[in-house]
């Protein structure tokens, strides 16, 4: 994209969030393998989503980016990732009902193996070890072989991801994504939900709408019949992604073909750092995660560095400003970017800004504090007269009891049920639906 960025140029930037390895050999040794490995995407699957998210800062579409907080090499096994699929199936059907826009699903899936840190060590007792960053780089029980960064787990990592991306793929072409058949994705909980009967007749109404398309067109689209599941995850490991990053053959760009839609951190988004510079030179959409410490000008400064172009779809601002703070913040934001004349695609991340601590030492997230911050973030867009472009959630289509509140009433004392993420705590299939229910009717202007 640029005569001064190339694919290692990051290296010559401030390093941040990267792992120390014990054995450099080692690591040389397997990302010259990662990058003889096919890619885990295409350049025209990258493309066709720039062009989607183009499309969503037109207000045409809404981005709906859901999955886990860190994903875990254990749960690479098929019921799980049908059941990621089922609940951003549903929400994003709801969505559709709701906001009346097509939905663009984008999963935290399939490579989001890599966390940030606040700290370097983590102490137990006498014992000081290097943290957990996430399976693709360390192992999370406590010990010095497992804490060890371990340069074969990206191997692992990519097969995992591999593995991830065929099931998804073959679940769509084969027709479990099938608009006509919604009831497919029936999770089971939905009988005994509060919401159920609601839910209920959002399916229908979606159904009916559906079959009127299908009976006016007299065939049924591709469109229609089939919907796309793309990847994404933070582009945290840059020697991970460097190891795929590509230019194809007839293209004039490189790609990070890991994923279809990486982004940053709020951690490392440091305007000089290497995450920056090895971002803006990739041809895919990319977002780039902002939270409160940030200022307008800042902001500014990013956009101007990742889309110098102005090119629609190519930047997704994702904010974590917390329900707190986003009244305040969000305006000066958007107001700094509309006077700038910058082409960005809004996208509230309401988990990350309302992390609490319970009294027992456990992360929640509060399902009321959730819905505040998105309920603040639509109201700011309508009062602006901009576009609310997405919303980005950490969610399980499992059964756990990591976030308090909600329609079933999770408690602090709950928690402990089935509480399962090595991370940040989700919503879980019943809260992530409720969500995007209350999203919806909000949206209707309900």
């Amino acid at each position: 994209m640029y005569n001064d960025w190339t694919p290692c140029s990051w290296k010559k930037k401030a390093l941040s969030q990267l792992p120390s390895y014990s054995d450099p050999e080692e690591l040389q040794r397997v990302l010259a393998e990662l990058s003889t490995l096919p890619p885990l995407v295409t350049s025209w699957e990258v493309e066709t989503l720039s062009e989607l998210l183009a499309q969503a800062c037109r207000g045409e579409c809404l981005l709906l980016q859901g999955g886990d907080c860190s994903e875990a090499f254990d749960d690479c096994e098929s019921g799980i990732i049908v059941n990621k699929l089922k609940v951003i199936l549903q929400m994003s059907l709801v969505l559709i009902h709701g906001s009346k826009r097509r939905v663009v699903r984008v999963g935290r899936f399939a490579g989001q193996y890599a966390k940030p840190r606040s700290s370097e060590t983590e102490t137990r007792g006498s014992v000081t070890l290097p943290s957990y960053r996430g399976d693709m780089v360390n192992r999370i029980a406590f010990s010095a072989d497992d804490r060890n960064p371990d340069p074969r787990l990206l191997l692992e990592a990519y097969y995992r991801s591999a593995l991830t991306l065929n099931f998804l793929r073959s679940l769509s072409d084969g027709g479990f994504a099938d608009l006509f058949h919604p009831e497919y994705w029936d999770l089971g909980f939905v009988k005994k939900s509060p919401k159920a009967a609601e839910f209920e007749r959002m399916v229908q109404s979606a159904k009916d709408s559906l079959q009127f398309m299908h009976i006016v067109a007299g065939t049924t689209s591709r469109e229609i019949n089939r919907v796309d599941i793309y990847s994404s995850h933070e582009a945290l490991h840059l020697y991970y992604e460097q190891a795929q990053t590509r230019r194809p053959p007839r293209r004039e760009h490189y790609y990070d073909l890991t994923t279809h839609f990486p982004w940053l951190g709020d951690r490392t988004r440091n305007l000089d750092g290497a995450h920056v510079e090895y971002l803006r030179g990739i041809r895919n959409p990319i977002g780039v995660k902002i939270g409160p410490t940030i200022t307008p000008d800042e902001l500014l400064a990013l956009i101007d560095i990742l889309n110098p172009d102005n090119r629609p779809g190519r930047l997704t601002v994702i904010h974590r400003l917390g329900h707190r703070k986003v009244a305040t913040a969000l305006p000066q934001l958007i107001e700094t970017v509309e006077r700038a004349e910058k082409v960005v695609l809004w996208c509230c991340d309401p988990m990350h800004g309302n992390l609490e601590i319970t009294s027992s030492g456990l992360k929640t997230r509060s399902f009321d504090n959730i819905l505040s911050e998105l309920e603040q973030t639509l109201d700011i867009h309508k009062e602006m007269g901009t576009i609310f472009g997405g919303v980005h959630f950490e969610l399980t289509g499992e059964n756990v009891t990591e976030c308090i509140g909600g329609a079933a009433g999770l408690t602090e004392a709950d928690l402990v049920k089935q509480y399962e993420s090595q991370v940040d705590p989700r919503l879980n299939y019943e809260q992530s639906l409720e969500m995007a229910m209350l999203i919806a009717r909000k949206m209707a202007g309900d």
